[in-house]
């Protein structure tokens, strides 16, 4: 009865610590950013193959297993200021559930893996572009951000790479205006995206010494900018059908709603009691917004 319960306990035991290692893990490889990469990367392949088949499996996994490493690396940089703002000191790093060199370990063999993946399994395009992405984001976007508030806009070309990468996949040319639209479309999100992702937290950013837009421009400013940055988004969605990316008329009218709702619900920016609010209000909005181009998209080119 004893040798059961003793049983019972090191089960449980050993349950709970391969619960909290993994995580550690979906933290380090912030796996809710990454998912998104990875949907983006389905997303530029449906639009160059027009259909799904299983040859979208090695670039999904590819570029997951990179953007992972990548998400992890920043885990590794960022340790220091990570400790120093509410939003992040509960970070795998800073709280001390994981080391650094560990954590540093994770992503090294992440990146690797990735990287192979794209190169045998996709070809070198679609391997270059991925180490341009990593580069990007962990070579320039990273550290650019410490020293200039603006660091979002070139920063941005991150949103940019992983559906080309999809794209290439599929079979599409790399210099193909169908790609140059999907690809301004992501890179133009990824600007209001990060925009108001440092508004929403703009103390914590203040704490941890990283320059903040807030330095820049007064509340009214930002608000008007940020109110534009949106416009300039839902206005180029409305550009993708001009490019014939999208073969119904039906799927045409459709693509308008989601750009109209988001302006429509952006007008709150303007409003100086709501402000505050408002922000975080567009940025779950913007979110929610690029989702249901790529839904609109992806069925026009699948089902119709």
């Amino acid at each position: 009865m004893l040798s059961l319960t003793l049983k019972n306990i090191d089960s449980k035991f050993l349950s709970a610590q391969l619960k909290g290692k993994i995580n550690i893990l979906i933290e380090l490889t912030k796996f809710r950013i990454t998912s998104f990469v990875t949907l983006t990367t389905l997303f530029g392949f449906i639009c160059a193959e027009g259909k799904l088949t299983t040859a979208v499996l090695t670039p999904l996994i590819g570029v997951l297993l990179l953007s992972s490493g990548s998400a992890a690396v920043n885990h590794y940089q960022e340790r220091n200021t990570d400790a120093l703002m509410d939003r992040t000191k509960n970070r795998p790093i800073p709280s001390g559930r994981i080391s650094a060199n560990n954590a540093l370990a994770i992503s090294l063999i992440l990146i690797f893996s990735g990287s192979m993946i794209l190169y045998f399994g996709v070809g070198q395009i679609a391997f270059l572009l991925g180490l341009l992405n990593l580069f990007w984001y962990n070579g320039i976007y990273t550290p650019l951000k410490k020293v200039f508030a603006l660091a979002i806009i070139p920063g941005s070309l991150v949103g940019a790479i992983p559906p080309a990468i999809g794209w290439v996949a599929g079979g599409g040319s790399l210099f193909n205006m169908q790609l140059m639209i999907l690809a301004f479309f992501f890179f133009i999100w990824q600007i209001p995206h990060f925009w108001l992702l440092l508004l929403v937290f703009g103390k914590d950013y203040e704490q941890a010494g990283f320059p903040t837009l807030t330095q820049i421009f007064n509340d009214s400013q930002l608000s008007r900018i940020t109110f534009m940055w949106i416009i300039s988004t839902a206005i180029t969605s409305f550009l993708i059908p001009v490019f014939g990316l999208v073969k119904s008329p039906v799927v045409q009218f459709l693509l308008l709603a989601p750009g109209f709702w988001l302006i429509i619900n952006s007008l709150s920016l303007l409003k100086v009691a709501k402000r505050k609010i408002s922000f975080r209000t567009a940025f779950m909005d913007i979110n929610i917004f690029a989702i249901l181009v790529v839904i609109i998209l992806s069925f026009d080119k699948l089902f119709i």
